[in-house]
C-alpha cells in the first residue's frame, strides 16, 4: 500500500496548508477585514469568469463554461476558487503546487505559464491550465489561474479522446510547465510550437481569451494588494484557511467513527471492450479527520480510462462539499481534514505513461462509491448515484465553412441527477462532478456551429429512477449529419441496466445510456461504450437516451399525488405508475383510484 502523501505527485496533491506563510503571519481578530477580503477574492474570480464567457470562442467554454478559476498563495496553496465545472477545481490544485515548485523564484510580472500534464499535477491533457504570477511591491504574492477543456490537442483523434490509446502520447499534446510569455514579451517560438500541434486555431483563440481573464484576476488583485496592503492580505487568508479548516471538522464529527466501505464498477477501457475494473473506497472517520482509501481498487488499465491522482482528489471534494450540507468555503484549509490515499498504479492513480484521457470522466464512479459508502452513515445527506456520462465527441469537415469542426454532443449527454432525502434529483442536470453547472447548448446555435440538424431534444420517460424521491430525468436527443465523413468518439459507461445510475436505501436505478446511429442505407449501429466510429455518411441519424439519476427510498412511499403530477407531465408512464409506484390512476378523469391504490401498495396487487 501506498500513501498518496508519499508520491511525488500526491504530495504536491496533499501540501500542509497548516505551515504556509501565510498561516504563520496570523495576527488580531479583524472578522470585518477577512470577510471583506474573502469577498473581493471571490469576485475577482467571477469577474474573470465573465470574461472567458465573453471572449472565448469555443462552444465548449462559452455555452458549455466547462472551466474553472483560482486563486493561489505564491506557494500553490488554493486560496479561493470559481467552480464553473467543479471536478476543475480542486484538480487544479496539484499542478498549482508543482508549477509553483518548478519555476521556484524564476518567475517576474508578465509571466504566463501554461501546463496540462497529468503527470506533473495535471488532470487531463485536454485541460490546459493557463496561469499568471502577481507581484506587489516587486514581490511574488500569489497566482491567478484558470483551467479549462480545449476544443483539440492533437494527438491520433480529432477532440483527442482516441479510445485506441495505450500511451499519452497517443492522445494528445504533453505540456509540462513552460512560459508563453516570459516579461511580457510572447516566446513566438513556443507559441508556433504549441499550436502548430492542435488542429483547430479556435484553440489559440480560446488561450487568449483566457489570458486576458488572468490579466484581469491580475490586475484585480494587485488593486487589492494596494488597498490593503501584504500584511492584511497574508493575515487574511491565513484566517480563511483556519476558517475552512474548522468548518471541515464540524463536518467530519457529525460522522460516526468507524470505517465504511463500498465499490463501484468502470466498463470498458477502449482496448478490453469487455474488461471491468473495480473502483474500491473505504472511509475513515476518526474524530473530526476523515481519510478517504482507494489502496484495494484495480490496477491501471491497459486502455485509457485511468483518473490521475487530481482526479481523484477532486472527485473525492466534489463528494465531500456535497454530504457537508453546507457552504464550505472552497480552499486549501479543507485539506488539513481531507485525506486521500491511492496506491500508484491503480485504475485511480496510474503510472506514467498510461493514458488518461477517459479518466477525468471517472469522476463520476469515484464521488458514486463514495456516497454508496457513506448511506448507512448519513442516510438523509447522500444522493442515489447520478446519471454517468455516456458521450460523443463529433469532427468532420463543416462544408458550409469550408472548414473543420469538432464540438463534444453536451445537450445529449446530460442525463439526470441522484435523488436524496427530502428531494427528486435533478433533470437534465448532467455529471455530478459538474455540480450541474455544464451547461446545454442553446439548440439553435447548436445547428449554427454545427452540420447537423436537431430533431428531438426532450425528457425521456420513465428514465428517472423510481423511489420516494425520484431520480431526475435523462433526456432523448436525436439529429441528422448534415456532411459525409464524419468521425465519432464515444466515452462513457451504458448500454446495460448494471452500468445505470443506482439508487440507494431501497430507490430503484434510473435508466441506463443509449446510443445508436441510423444510416441512410438501413443499418443501425450501436457503438460500444468506448468506441471510434468513422466515415459517417451524410443522412446519418444519431439518437441518444442519456439516463436518469437513481432514486432514494422505497418507491410505495412516494406520495400517489406526487405520482400523478409526474404521470399528468408525461414523466412517469401509466404502466409503471402501477407497477413501480403501486399508485393506480384513470388514464380518462387523471384520477388515482383510491382502492386499487392501497390494495397495491399492500401487497396483494
Amino acid at each position: 500500500m501506498t500513501d498518496a502523501a508519499t508520491t511525488p505527485a500526491a504530495a504536491s496533491v496533499q501540501g500542509d496548508a497548516a505551515t504556509t506563510p501565510a498561516a504563520a503571519s496570523v495576527q488580531g481578530d479583524d472578522a470585518i477585514l477577512t470577510s471583506i477580503m474573502a469577498s473581493r477574492l471571490k469576485t475577482i474570480g467571477q469577474r474573470m469568469g465573465v470574461v472567458v464567457e465573453r471572449s472565448a470562442r469555443s462552444p465548449l467554454l462559452v455555452e458549455g463554461r466547462d472551466f474553472s478559476l483560482g486563486i493561489y498563495a505564491a506557494d500553490g496553496t488554493l486560496l479561493e476558487q470559481t467552480e464553473y465545472i467543479p471536478v476543475l477545481g480542486y484538480a487544479t490544485t496539484p499542478a498549482m503546487r508543482y508549477i509553483a515548485e518548478y519555476f521556484g523564484d524564476d518567475v517576474a510580472e508578465g509571466d504566463v505559464v501554461l501546463h496540462n500534464d497529468p503527470y506533473t499535477g495535471g488532470n487531463q491533457l485536454s485541460d490546459w491550465k493557463v496561469t499568471k504570477p502577481v507581484f506587489h511591491e516587486g514581490e511574488h504574492v500569489a497566482w491567478v489561474v484558470i483551467a479549462a477543456h480545449q476544443a483539440d490537442v492533437g494527438g491520433a483523434v480529432p477532440g483527442s479522446y482516441n479510445p485506441d490509446a495505450t500511451d499519452m502520447w497517443q492522445e494528445g499534446l504533453r505540456i509540462t510547465p513552460l512560459k508563453l510569455y516570459d516579461g511580457g514579451r510572447r516566446r513566438q517560438d513556443v507559441w508556433d510550437f504549441v499550436f502548430g500541434n492542435v488542429r483547430l486555431p479556435i484553440v489559440a483563440d480560446d488561450i487568449t481569451a483566457m489570458m486576458g481573464a488572468c490579466t484581469v484576476g491580475e490586475r484585480e488583485l494587485k488593486a487589492l494588494l494596494a488597498r490593503y496592503g501584504r500584511g492584511a492580505f497574508d493575515t487574511a487568508c491565513a484566517r480563511l484557511l483556519d476558517a475552512s479548516e474548522a468548518s471541515a471538522r464540524a463536518v467530519v464529527e457529525r460522522i460516526a467513527d468507524g470505517t465504511y466501505e463500498a465499490e463501484w464498477y468502470v466498463h470498458d477501457d477502449g482496448i478490453d471492450h469487455d474488461g471491468e475494473w473495480t473502483i474500491r473506497v473505504a472511509v475513515r472517520v476518526e474524530g473530526d479527520e476523515i481519510t478517504f482509501d482507494f489502496s484495494k481498487s484495480d490496477d491501471q488499465a491497459t486502455g485509457y480510462v485511468n483518473a490521475p491522482l487530481a482526479v481523484t482528489l477532486s472527485s473525492v471534494m466534489i463528494a465531500f462539499f456535497m454530504i457537508a450540507d453546507q457552504d464550505l468555503p472552497h480552499n486549501d484549509g479543507i485539506m488539513r481534514v481531507v485525506k486521500v490515499v491511492a496506491r500508484e498504479g491503480s485504475i485511480v492513480h496510474p503510472k506514467y505513461p498510461a493514458p488518461t484521457g477517459f479518466g477525468n470522466h471517472l469522476s463520476d464512479q469515484i464521488a458514486a462509491v463514495i456516497m454508496l459508502a457513506l448511506a448507512p452513515a448519513m442516510p438523509q445527506t447522500v444522493t442515489a448515484s447520478w446519471n454517468h456520462l455516456l458521450a460523443t465527441l463529433v469532427s468532420g469537415w463543416d462544408d458550409r465553412i469550408d472548414g473543420p469542426y469538432v464540438d463534444i454532443l453536451i445537450n445529449a449527454c446530460k442525463g439526470g441527477g441522484g435523488g436524496t432525502y427530502g428531494a427528486d434529483g435533478y433533470d437534465h442536470i448532467g455529471l455530478i462532478t459538474s455540480g450541474g453547472a455544464i451547461a446545454a447548448q442553446d439548440p439553435e446555435m447548436y445547428e449554427v456551429v454545427n452540420p447537423h440538424r436537431l430533431r428531438k431534444f426532450e425528457y425521456a420517460p420513465d428514465s428517472a429512477g423510481a423511489g420516494q424521491w425520484r431520480g431526475g430525468l435523462g433526456v432523448e436527443t436525436e439529429f441528422e449529419f448534415l456532411t459525409s465523413g464524419t468521425i465519432a468518439s464515444v466515452f462513457g459507461d451504458g448500454g446495460t441496466p448494471e452500468t445505470a445510475a443506482f439508487g440507494i436505501l431501497g430507490g430503484r436505478s434510473g435508466s441506463p445510456n443509449e446510443i445508436e446511429l441510423r444510416y441512410p442505407d438501413g443499418r443501425v449501429e450501436r457503438p460500444r461504450l468506448k468506441d471510434l466510429v468513422t466515415d459517417i455518411p451524410a443522412g446519418t441519424v444519431y439518437r441518444q437516451v442519456a439516463g436518469g439519476g437513481g432514486g432514494y427510498g422505497d418507491p410505495h412511499a412516494r406520495a400517489a399525488e406526487r405520482v400523478l403530477q409526474d404521470a399528468r407531465h408525461g414523466y412517469v408512464s401509466l404502466e409503471n405508475a402501477r407497477e413501480v409506484y403501486g399508485v393506480a390512476i384513470d388514464a380518462q378523469t387523471w384520477t388515482i383510484d383510491e382502492a386499487e391504490t392501497a390494495r397495491l401498495r399492500d401487497g396483494a396487487g
